[in-house]
């Protein structure tokens, strides 16, 4: 793969490791570029202006990311727009099946759909060397926007229980269509999936830890599954 020669020539990882790495830090960047967009639409959907300033300074920060993982990218020799490419098709389809209609729903999809691409980011991350794995886990530490989507969520649910069932089956349909575009994308670009399986991870183990933890979020807020 000729854009991540410059990385080899710099003791960077080299072969489908390399591949696998820009692959990752391609798709993580176009994400924090597309949760910019959604985190200021989703402002506009606040009831109150400071819900929609806590916002704001949230989609701020995923700016700050995407510069990160850009300049990343730049350093292993690769164009940034051309490591996030793959993945402009997938996750506008995600985004386009699952506009949320309301600040509840938006909420929800921030919590259900973005907790589950950061399980699955630490996972694919976890086996990586730094200063790649530490860039990482770092862009995914900041935990503000789930927590905040979590208090909403839990007070709604605490005024009126019955806006659980609506939002319990709505975030069956984010999982469903996330799974969806997952498989699309694990087709397209398999160099993630030969990356687990050259460190040995167990694929079904894996998804079973995915599972619990998207079972255990759900039920913190008072979803069900």
């Amino acid at each position: 793969m000729s854009d991540v020669t410059p990385a080899v020539r710099s003791g960077e990882a080299t072969g489908p490791a390399a591949e696998a790495v820009v692959d990752l830090l391609g798709m993580l960047a176009y994400g924090e570029l597309v949760a910019f967009d959604r985190m200021a639409a989703d402002a506009r959907l606040a009831p109150d202006l400071h819900r929609r300033a806590v916002l704001s300074e949230m989609a701020a920060r995923e700016i700050v990311n995407y510069r990160r993982l850009a300049d990343r990218l730049a350093e292993l020799g690769t164009d940034p727009e051309a490591a996030m490419a793959p993945y402009v098709r997938a996750l506008s389809d995600y985004h386009e099946q699952t506009e949320p209609k309301d600040w509840l729903e938006g909420l929800t999809k921030a919590y259900v759909g973005d907790g589950i691409a950061d399980d699955f980011t630490r996972e694919v991350a976890a086996v990586l060397e730094a200063p790649d794995r530490d860039l990482i886990l770092d862009v995914l530490h900041d935990s503000r926007h789930a927590d905040f989507a979590a208090d909403e969520l839990r007070a709604a649910i605490a005024i009126d229980p019955k806006v659980a069932n609506r939002l319990s089956m709505w975030a069956r349909r984010l999982v469903g269509e996330a799974i969806s575009q997952s498989l699309r994308v694990a087709a397209e670009r398999p160099s993630l999936g030969t990356l687990l399986a050259v460190h040995g991870t167990d694929v079904p183990a894996l998804l079973k830890r995915l599972t619990s933890a998207h079972t255990a979020r759900m039920g913190a807020v008072g979803l069900n599954n």
